[in-house]
């Protein structure tokens, strides 16, 4: 009983502590009366949904830091990112969903915040409805789109987000491929980084790096923001009311939310990620139906698949998980590889005299996803002491993928030899091992966890 009463004073006292230390932030906030006069609004639902937009706000960065970072320019004054991101009731679960800035949408009417015109509802990308009515207007327009009550309204800008990440003393990122973007200036080997502000929103803000352009860097991200949440939880911030206050103070300081997101209502987050783990977080981006749908006066657009988004906002609405649990792998997880191993086409040679060598080897690079040619042959050199791995130079990220296939194996530039690569078995040959894409093909829609995405996983 002594216990408990003991137990039952120091959560109470913390509780205090927390609230007395984070009472004084609430006017660092900068407030925007982003719910005023809003009527015929979505029903709400359980759990808690916070529409989380990034603009283009530079005010505050230094002359260095634009010629570092290139930030030049002049802003747009619109959204570069826009999520919901809804805690569920138990705060127990974390669901971000992103909505492209190039969707297609179609605004109620409203007065445009810099002309003082009236205008009825028209079509637009998602990102102009900030430049057009601001705050309320990107509210408005989004719940329209998904019938998804918003709670509250958090904006963040390039300051505040490099503030965010310089005081949680930088975030771990890992990349299989190496990164480069000549438009923000990113530029980054392959492997594990800790990037501080200026390189993490070069990171998230690159669009030139692959062909998906902002479908891509929406993935990223996710798996950005997922590696953040793995930095607060797991560096014990959110368990000391102190240095939880100083980060807060920190990172408010520089964003602009709605009226009524306060002291309490960062008690219950900070409360609710004591508990978080990358495994509770899961991210996704709103499914899209059609790429390039033209719209006059608007250009090209993404319009979204009417079916599969309503069963995902109906999600988000009914407080569920937007996907399915997944069963738990046995056995160590996949190795991760640059290239997909469903482009990796493969020809199986036998290079020992054990019957069967070759098939068996073809089957298993098959089963882990390879293109094999289902048509083991003998090697010429029937004595091969060690697997090998032999590949024309020019598809050499695909060479690397196999050898990571066949541990132990050894890589063999052969000039001329073409796309398909050539596995002789040798006598060493013990088993494959499993690999998957470092950045697999994701379709707008697919569901991931953040332990699936963060460095851990490598």
């Amino acid at each position: 009983m002594r216990a408990a009463t003991a137990l039952s004073v120091v959560v109470l006292a913390s509780a205090g502590i927390g609230h007395a230390v984070l009472s004084g932030l609430d006017s660092d906030i900068s407030r925007v009366d982003a719910f005023k006069d809003m009527k015929n609004r979505p029903r709400a639902g359980d759990g808690m949904n916070v529409l989380m937009v990034g603009t283009d706000g530079r005010d505050e960065i230094t002359e260095k830091e634009r010629r570092e970072y290139r930030l030049g320019g002049a802003p747009c004054h619109c959204t570069d990112t826009i999520m919901i991101v809804h805690i569920s009731e138990d705060r127990e679960r974390a669901s971000v969903v992103s909505l492209p800035r190039d969707s297609y949408a179609v605004t109620p009417g409203h007065t445009d915040r810099t002309t003082g015109e009236h205008h009825k509802g028209h079509p637009l990308k998602l990102n102009a409805a900030y430049a057009e009515g601001g705050p309320q207007l990107t509210i408005r327009t989004v719940e329209n789109m998904t019938r998804v009550k918003i709670d509250h309204y958090l904006e963040v800008d390039f300051t505040s987000f490099m503030k965010t990440v310089d005081v949680l003393g930088g975030v771990k990122i890992c990349t299989v491929q190496p990164l480069k973007d000549s438009y923000t200036g990113l530029d980054l080997p392959a492997g594990t980084h800790t990037l501080k502000g200026g390189q993490a929103l070069q990171y998230v803000r690159s669009r030139h790096l692959d062909g998906a352009s902002d479908l891509s860097r929406m993935k990223r991200q996710q798996r950005f923001l997922a590696a953040l949440i793995d930095r607060a939880t797991s560096s014990g911030i959110l368990l000391n009311p102190l240095k939880f206050r100083d980060v807060t103070r920190a990172v408010l300081g520089s964003v602009r939310a709605d009226q009524g997101f306060g002291t309490d209502e960062l008690l219950t987050l900070g409360r609710a990620m004591r508990n978080f783990s990358p495994s509770s977080s899961e991210f996704t981006t709103v499914p899209i139906g059609q790429m390039g749908y033209a719209v006059k006066g608007v250009g090209s657009t993404l319009k979204w698949d009417p079916a599969k988004s309503e069963r995902l906002f109906d999600a988000l609405r009914e407080d569920k998980p937007l996907a399915a649990p997944k069963p738990k792998p046995k056995g160590p997880a996949p190795v991760r590889v640059p290239v997909d191993p469903k482009q990796i086409r493969v020809q199986v040679e036998n290079g020992t005299r054990t019957a069967g060598l070759g098939k068996r080897v073809d089957d298993a690079l098959a089963a882990t996803g390879f293109r094999t040619t289902k048509a083991p042959r003998n090697a010429e050199d029937r004595a091969v002491g060690r697997t090998v791995v032999a590949y024309d130079p020019r598809w050499d990220q695909s060479a690397k993928s196999l050898a990571a296939a066949l541990p132990g194996s050894e890589l063999k530039p052969v000039k001329g030899q073409g796309a398909t690569l050539k596995v002789i078995a040798g006598a060493d040959f013990e088993k494959v091992a499993k690999v998957r894409p470092a950045d697999p093909p994701q379709e707008s829609g697919t569901v991931v966890r953040g332990d699936e995405v963060v460095c851990g996983d490598q």
